[in-house]
């Protein structure tokens, strides 16, 4: 049960601000939804609860100890959600199923059920306690007896098979200690750091065992160590990383820092996923050596640095930077931090994770489980007499909203977000709740990008191209007939696969006046990204077909990582 009905009882004088306090401070310490601490607390009854959300939602009460519920209906949504979410089926008229909940405001919840039975959700309200006490007793398994069991199997078909969970420990940990397991598990993760790396994954399926590593972005398979050390191996990993190798059913993160030879050091980010065959692990490697911090050599070209540059030197705005996952976000922001670094400025950061520590900034791990989200941290940083503030990613209206008013109270604001292009962005922030006016006020420059595989300079050939196929791309006609392009045949230092290492293609938006009119005046992405072109934009494509121009990637890495404009 949300804060907002806490305000809404105190409102209405069913509690005192003191016992809101006090039953929020009971739900941080002991879970449960709001209502059930401030009942529990006794400051409000149960039938005085369910009377006000009823008043409050328009929807009707329901009486459970009253009911006699179907086990047809009591099918279709299963224990655990029921438990998750404390709803409870009631009946079922045609497309209709009418559920009993604590917290009918949770459409999250009402969604989730609509999609899992195919039914439209029709809430009622009980309280919380009818509901768990229901849901205990109806759910309960039958007892068939001891007769009804052996009845259930005949004599010669049965066979007891060992399920994943009952591996015994004592035989795990020996196995883990084998010399075998622990060099395997050392193997993989310098071997990794060899190929150049971002990401080792280690697969369990049901009759297969597969380690693959991402290299330049793309995954590929390296080996097939044997199944019977699925176990050991995955074990191995979460001794290393300080995790709880007795637990398997539930997913865990961890780190791994090792100490390499010329005292070299390289992290590893440990994510455990509990999948049908097994654990899956997945690893991110972080070498804080080869972290490129020199914008110069990312990737950008002269207008769209001079730009980005301009943007980040401003003494206020924000500046964001956009693309998917792995794009690079993170490696632009650090460049831009350690641009900005300097005595004279305070600069925090808020990060989930933090990636790589930088001297001379404030770095702040995110823990959303006890309430440290990037909108906590970024009110703290406005008490910390900032100049320069970076968030690792704008997720939602609150942050997104404070972001903005602390870019128009005078500090700089450095950000990512998740959009295709820079144009878009804008329309993302619109539909978050920002006003137009304030985007268009407090955005100093969007920037979106994306990793591109460079040809391997030991294998690069020139390779013969029809002048249609370079039209089509977007190449400029006059260009298209003096174009060269090139690929890599492969060779043994790119692995065979002709690329080796990655450049970025930036798409720099600066806000210019005409930007600015165009987002106050509620204008298309579509309409906004040919402004921009026409004040000098070079979009994604633009910037690959550059790089494919220049001979430093191929036509069909840019068709890969880019859309057609």
């Amino acid at each position: 049960m949300t804060d907002r009905i806490g305000e809404l009882l105190v409102r209405e004088k069913l509690i005192t601000h003191e016992q809101l306090k006090n039953a929020l401070e009971e739900q941080k310490k002991s879970g449960g939804r709001l209502g059930y601490n401030l009942t529990k607390l006794g400051y409000i009854s149960e039938e005085n609860l369910t009377a006000f959300l009823s008043r409050q939602y328009g929807i009707p009460t329901i009486d459970l100890m009253a009911q006699d519920i179907d086990s047809e209906v009591l099918k279709l949504i299963p224990e655990d959600v029921a438990q998750k979410y404390q709803i409870l089926p009631v009946s079922r008229t045609g497309s209709t199923l009418v559920v009993a909940m604590s917290d009918p405001s949770n459409i999250f919840a009402i969604d989730d059920i609509k999609f899992l039975t195919g039914y439209n959700v029709e809430p009622l309200v009980a309280s919380d306690a009818a509901i768990k006490s229901t849901i205990d007793k109806l759910y309960e398994a039958p007892d068939l007896g001891l007769e009804g069991v052996l009845n259930e199997f005949d004599e010669g078909e049965m066979e007891v098979v060992k399920e994943e969970d009952d591996v015994d420990l004592m035989d795990l940990k020996k196995a883990v200690e084998d010399a075998p397991v622990v060099k395997l598990v050392n193997l993989i993760l310098t071997d990794a750091i060899k190929r150049g790396a971002s990401d080792i994954h280690i697969e369990p399926y049901e009759k297969s065992f597969r380690v693959r590593y991402r290299v330049d972005g793309v995954l590929s398979e390296v080996m097939k160590p044997p199944m019977k050390l699925k176990n050991a191996i995955v074990s191995r990993i979460k001794i290393m990383s300080n995790l709880d190798i007795a637990e398997r059913r539930l997913p865990q993160d961890g780190r791994i820092k090792l100490k390499l030879a010329k005292n070299k050091e390289m992290d590893y980010r440990v994510s455990v996923l509990p999948t049908l065959f097994g654990e899956k692990v997945c690893m991110r490697l972080l070498d804080k050596s080869n972290l490129q911090l020199d914008m110069t050599k990312l990737g950008f070209e002269e207008t769209a640095l001079k730009n980005f540059m301009a943007a980040i030197h401003k003494p206020w705005g924000i500046v964001l930077v956009t693309g998917p996952t792995g794009s690079g976000k993170t490696t632009t922001l650090y460049s831009a931090l350690s641009e900005l670094n300097k005595i004279s400025d305070n600069i925090s950061t808020a990060e989930d994770p933090v990636e790589f520590n930088l001297m001379g900034i404030n770095q702040v791990q995110m823990h959303e489980e006890i309430g440290l989200n990037f909108a906590a941290a970024l009110r703290s940083f406005l008490r910390q007499d900032p100049d320069i503030i970076m968030v690792g990613e704008v997720r939602d209206y609150e942050t997104a909203e404070i972001a903005i008013k602390a870019a128009l109270t005078g500090h700089l604001v450095l950000s990512t977000l998740h959009t295709n292009d820079a144009p878009s962005t804008v329309n993302r922030l619109l539909n978050m709740g920002i006003e137009p006016f304030l985007v268009s006020s407090a955005c100093n420059l969007i920037l979106a990008q994306r990793l591109a595989r460079k040809i391997c300079k030991d294998c690069k050939v020139r390779t013969p191209i029809a002048e249609k196929v370079l039209m089509d791309l977007g190449v400029p006609t006059q260009n298209a007939k003096n174009t060269e392009v090139y690929k890599g045949n492969g060779c043994a230092t790119c692995g065979g696969s002709g690329y080796k290492g990655r450049i970025a293609l930036y798409e720099v938006m600066p806000f210019t006046e005409p930007i600015k009119e165009l987002v106050l005046n509620g204008a298309s992405a579509a309409e906004i990204k040919r402004a921009a072109i026409k004040d000098g934009m070079k979009s994604l494509r633009m910037s690959g077909i550059t790089k494919v121009m220049e001979g430093v990637t191929t036509i069909e890495e840019i068709l890969r990582v880019t859309m057609a404009d």
